[in-house]
């Protein structure tokens, strides 16, 4: 989300070789172990071993390590009693009682205020609240002979859990995979979920990254949603967030370097993936990654905003990420993915790290959603003054970056390279999503901005792309609700103010009144953004839900509507009469942007016959198509 949006070689491979503990163990807090706990090296007393001036100490199980290089003592706190942890090379180690309920805790450093857990695997009362250990060997999964397809025919679903549903819940999610399994899509891709300040909020601002936001229904509940998306033959891709921490409940900068002040972001001090003691935040991220594919089972990670990651290091933090992942996979014996969102149209971003690239599977391109949005709407305010022409969109459907080198009037200087002899399966396209969608003053859908024949036409060109399609929650039968920008921040007024000021600020140069802007604190700003699933029963929205349905089902029947090969593609157009032809290995995309019926040529060598049209043409011949006003006709044999 632009939500606006000393490591050598060897260090890295060392890194990269470490071995993982099993599926079903826990990276923040392992499997319950069954051993006695070396309680020297632990530094506390053993079960019934009594110090003169203390009460018996309890039974300990699950291990906890906190990385704290600077503190002088760390202290895990239970209640009103104190466990001193070891300390060996900036770790400090220990176990957690088990009870045989569950556990609340915090870290105390160097007798300080109690502290969340940095990895926390729950946190019941938000990011200021105490943390809760979670043994994840103990989840019931049913998936054990799950696989993912290949991203290559992938059809993705983005989804934002606190507003998919009416209530907002994991579980609630669930009883909407049927829908998504009979529109045709094959993977759910879920904003993000870690921590976040409140119950409301994007997710772009958690600050605990390991734990699994409470208001939707804590870990055992994604844990559900994940095996249910399994059993209904549904791949899980996780948005994650490593640009950038919130700044309620941020309390990483207490425990050790995790920030610099060498490098800056949009939201201050950039994390510390460059400099001294990187190694371990490394680690930090590294571990987290890790964790939601172990035990979460997810299937794929979409990296927030790489572009404003900043690292100067020979082996970049993104690049030992992926190798780490692909041990990790190779561990496992299946599949996983990394998929980018960047807008630096960089192709090194998915290029193998063997050939100097970050090795990450795919990316999104911008460039796609700004060339099409900006012909089907004719908007040209921000950066779609950099786009409008068919020319760019005709461009955008055969090479994924528009601007590969060429000067950007919205940057005001050269942007992009070429992504020579690269897949278009390395690519997202979507028409709508979280951001394009949401922050946009009043977050409207393209729906709300062009007419049902425009909207058609868009989807066609989006899922018939040679890309990964991609679609937004609501889009697939064009919702009437918005999708606002949202966040809960009731407990620190002072910080909600400077919020929805920035906010109205940011809108104001793009020409909309600021007193216009939803309030992201008001909880109807929330409620206005959830989804309204009895409108699938109204015809308007019926037909526009049939319309995708019939473009996926066309788009998994025709290997050519499915392969990467961006070389076999030709794209002709018309700028002075709006049409736009996509050819694909015999089948013909006619696109008619116009609001006239057009003649357009074609070069069949073959009987054609229509396989699907918004719009019946007028007429139809080997040599031509005569297309009514604002429709798509897809030809083939």
């Amino acid at each position: 989300m632009s939500a606006s949006t000393a490591c050598c070689g060897c260090a890295a491979r060392r890194a990269s070789s470490r071995q993982f503990p099993s599926r079903t163990g826990g990276v923040i807090v392992a499997a319950r172990t069954r051993t006695r706990p070396d309680f020297a090296r632990l530094a506390i007393a053993p079960p019934g071993v009594r110090d003169k001036q203390s009460a018996p100490r309890r039974t300990l199980a699950t291990p906890l390590r906190v990385w704290a290089p600077n503190a002088r003592k760390l202290d895990v706190l239970i209640g009103d009693e104190r466990l001193p942890l070891a300390q060996a090379d900036g770790w400090w180690s220990g176990s957690l009682p088990d009870a045989g309920a569950p556990v609340d805790y915090w870290i105390v450093i160097d007798d300080g205020e109690p502290l969340p857990d940095p990895r926390s695997s729950w946190q019941p009362h938000g990011v200021h609240g105490a943390s809760r250990a979670v043994d994840h060997a103990l989840f019931p999964w049913t998936d054990h002979r799950w696989r993912p397809g290949p991203l290559s025919s992938a059809v993705i679903y983005e989804l934002h859990i606190g507003t998919f549903t009416p209530e907002g819940t994991f579980d609630a999610a669930i009883h909407k995979l049927d829908h998504l399994v009979e529109l045709g899509v094959t993977h759910v891709e879920v904003m993000p979920i870690a921590e976040f300040p409140g119950d409301r909020g994007w997710g772009y601002d958690g600050v605990a990254l390991f734990a699994v936001e409470h208001a939707y229904g804590g870990p055992d509940g994604f844990k559900r949603l994940v095996d249910a998306c399994h059993g209904k033959g549904l791949a899980v891709i996780l948005d994650v967030v490593y640009n950038h921490l919130g700044p309620s409940g941020n309390y990483l900068s207490r425990f050790g370097p995790y920030f610099t002040e060498r490098h800056t972001t949009p939201w201050g001090s950039a994390l510390n993936f460059d400099g001294r003691e990187s190694h371990e935040v490394r680690r930090y991220f590294c571990d987290n990654a890790i964790q939601w594919f172990r035990d979460y089972h997810v299937d794929a990670l979409r990296l927030d905003a790489i572009h404003t990651i900043v690292d100067t290091s020979a082996v970049p933090f993104l690049q030992q990420l992926a190798m780490e992942v692909e041990e990790f996979a190779a561990h496992l014996g299946k599949h996983l993915y990394l998929i980018a969102e960047s807008d630096l149209n960089d192709p090194r971003v998915v290029h193998p790290y063997e050939l100097g690239g970050y090795g990450l599977h795919a990316q999104w391109s911008d460039d796609f959603h700004h060339s099409l949005h900006a012909v089907v709407t004719g908007e040209s305010e921000g950066y779609y003054c950099d786009f409008g022409s068919l020319k760019d969109l005709a461009k955008a459907m055969s090479h994924p970056f528009v601007y590969a080198g060429r000067l950007s009037n919205y940057r005001a200087r050269p942007h992009g390279r070429p992504a020579l002899e690269t897949s278009g399966h390395k690519f997202v396209v979507c028409v709508q999503n979280h951001d394009q969608v949401g922050n946009r003053a009043h977050g409207d859908r393209l729906s709300a901005l062009v007419n049902d024949d425009r909207a058609k036409l868009a989807a066609a060109i989006v899922l018939l792309s040679p890309y990964i399609p991609m679609l937004f929650q609501g889009e697939e039968w064009s919702a009437s609700s918005p999708f606002q920008y949202f966040v809960d921040y009731a407990d620190e007024p002072e910080l909600a103010r400077a919020i929805t000021a920035g906010r109205r600020q940011e809108f104001a140069a793009f020409g909309w009144k600021p007193e216009d802007v939803p309030d992201p604190q008001d909880p109807a700003t929330f409620e206005r953004s959830k989804l309204n699933w009895d409108e699938i029963a109204q015809p308007r929205h019926a037909e526009m839900l049939d319309w995708r349905r019939r473009l996926i089902r066309l788009r998994r029947s025709r290997p050519a509507l499915t392969t990467g090969r961006l070389d076999l593609i030709e794209v002709r157009y018309d700028e002075q009469e709006k049409w736009l032809l996509v050819e694909r290995e015999g089948i013909t995309i006619a696109c008619n942007f116009d609001q006239q019926v057009r003649r357009i040529g074609l070069r069949s060598q073959r009987p054609i016959r229509i396989l699907l049209a918004s719009k019946p043409p007028e007429a139809l011949s080997d040599e031509a198509i005569v297309m009514l006003p604002e429709s798509v006709v897809v030809l083939g044999e």
